[in-house]
């Protein structure tokens, strides 16, 4: 069952957006008892319907429009006679995770990144509905008897990529610790497991700060390996997602029977940001030793601090030692580049 709800999540989805057409307009004359020559009385044609994306903070994944989806708007109606016109066309909206960025799929240009709650995008517009013969009427053409047909409706084929919004980016080799922590800190339930790659797509959890704050949004990534940037393991897909954070949160697993060096550990996650993306490198990161439960551990961390020149910060996601104070640096640090980015 759980096997299943993760393989539910997409993160990259294409669909085709099929507009309403405009409904022709209408050739009439006005027929009324003791009216003579009432004269054309065609009404107009009504729009088709637009196809629009919002951005809904309660979708997170892009599964339901993964698999050949096609949004197919209504056509507008005829027009009438005695100058009605036709009714629109039905418009119709589809909801996608905040943070969608939309491709026209055969150019491949980003029409639009849908990043705030509420943006809404019109993808594919509706036709215009074609003007009945009332409309062609004047004093030296009294009785027209032509009208427009409506214009087609627009149909674009689109591609759909979502990149997690985030404060907060979990990143560290497989096994390092990142789906215990977020269980810990926040309601995610993360599957845990003493093997690798437990964690197959990224999730989101929500760390409630209480009375210090508002809450932080975090984005647990799956572990990544070295060559991930060229294409290897499970994270060369998912790096994009850490992309929208303010902060990389860099776990590193510094227990005793821990087979990975924490130094070496370190410089594969290091050296695959900067390939993927320098600006990505420079952001804000906080380095966590974890799995701090014996001495062993405590002095393993401080010589892998000493080695790569930054403060100690250890913490037990399973005894629950340090995470308050980890809690609270995150917070001191997205107020810091929150006071950053209102000063820019």
């Amino acid at each position: 069952m759980s096997a299943r709800i993760e393989n539910m999540f997409r993160d990259e989805a294409v669909m085709v957006a099929i507009a309403g057409n405009g409904g022709p307009g209408c050739s009439a004359f006005h027929r009324e008892k003791y009216v003579i020559r009432g004269g054309p009385s065609g009404g107009d044609g009504g729009d088709g319907g637009n196809v629009i994306l919002i951005a809904d903070s309660n979708e997170n994944s892009l599964y339901k429009i993964s698999r050949d989806f096609h949004a197919r708007a209504t056509n507008g109606q005829p027009g009438g006679n005695n100058n009605c016109s036709g009714s629109n066309g039905e418009t119709i909206e589809v909801l996608v995770p905040v943070g969608t960025q939309v491709f026209d799929f055969t150019r491949n240009n980003c029409l639009a990144d849908l990043a705030e709650e509420g943006q809404r995008l019109v993808v594919a517009s509706g036709g215009k509905g074609g003007r009945g013969n009332s409309r062609f009427a004047t004093s030296t053409r009294q009785a027209p008897t032509y009208f427009e047909e409506g214009t087609r409706g627009e149909e674009r084929k689109l591609r759909l990529e979502l990149k997690l919004v985030a404060d907060v980016g979990l990143l560290g080799l497989p096994n390092a610790g990142k789906s215990t922590l977020m269980n810990c800190v926040t309601s995610s339930k993360a599957r845990v497991a003493d093997y690798p790659f437990t964690t197959l797509d990224p999730s989101l959890g929500i760390i409630d700060m209480q009375d210090f704050g508002q809450p932080i949004v975090i984005a647990d990534i799956p572990g990544i390996i070295e060559g991930a940037a060229e294409g290897k393991g499970l994270g060369v897909q998912f790096l994009r997602h850490v992309e929208r954070t303010k902060i990389l949160l860099h776990l590193v697993d510094c227990s005793e029977y821990s087979t990975d060096d924490p130094l070496e550990a370190y410089a594969t996650i290091r050296a695959e940001i900067t390939a993927h993306s320098e600006e990505l490198a420079s952001r804000p990161t906080l380095v966590v030793a974890t799995k701090i439960e014996d001495e062993g551990a405590a002095q393993k961390a401080s010589d892998f601090f000493a080695a790569i020149g930054q403060p100690e910060f250890c913490i037990s996601s399973v005894k629950g030692e340090g995470l308050p104070q980890l809690k609270l640096k995150l917070q001191e640090m997205r107020n810091a580049g929150n006071d950053d980015d209102s000063r820019g």
